[in-house]
């Protein structure tokens, strides 16, 4: 592992366990060389699944994509890093566990939205008018109007 302050590939590993969400092995490092500490975290190589496009272009399943629609939904909502983060692993636990080889980018798109929906209503929907499209207010209320069905609305903290 090469430290990223002085580029030295000499190190030691001080600390090792697993990662909050389970799926990595966090590393506290101390570069030999400059005698800073880093940490890294590393994943297990898994068979890359595929997602098929629209267009029926493939393309491998990117966590990163997905952390970035995420975020892009949570904007000036009350969801902290930590959650989205755990959004991610948890809709990446689920693509691995369910599909072998691909996935279709709407099964992608409908594991995001099922998992927005328990996270928060504004993001699932913020989500859902880019995901599916909306093209009017129409769109916007059928996509609403099961969550205002579901249960009645509790009063704010």
């Amino acid at each position: 592992m090469r430290c990223p302050f002085c580029k030295e590939d000499n190190d030691r590993v001080i600390d090792s366990r697993a990662s909050q969400d389970g799926l990595a092995i966090r590393r506290r490092r101390e570069c030999l060389s400059c005698e800073r500490r880093y940490t890294t975290y590393e994943r297990p190589e898994e068979t890359t699944i595929k997602v098929i496009k629209r267009n029926g272009a493939r393309a491998p399943f990117d966590r990163e994509k997905i952390k970035r629609g995420l975020e892009r939904a949570c904007v000036k909502r009350p969801i902290s890093d930590k959650q989205i983060e755990a959004t991610v692993g948890a809709i990446e636990n689920d693509v691995y566990a369910t599909f072998d080889t691909e996935v279709e980018s709407r099964q992608v798109g409908l594991l995001v939205m099922e998992h927005l929906r328990a996270l928060d209503e504004v993001a699932l929907i913020r989500f859902a008018s880019v995901y599916r499209q909306f093209d009017d207010i129409h769109d916007f209320f059928e996509e609403i109007r099961p969550l205002l069905e579901a249960e009645p609305r509790t009063a704010p903290r």
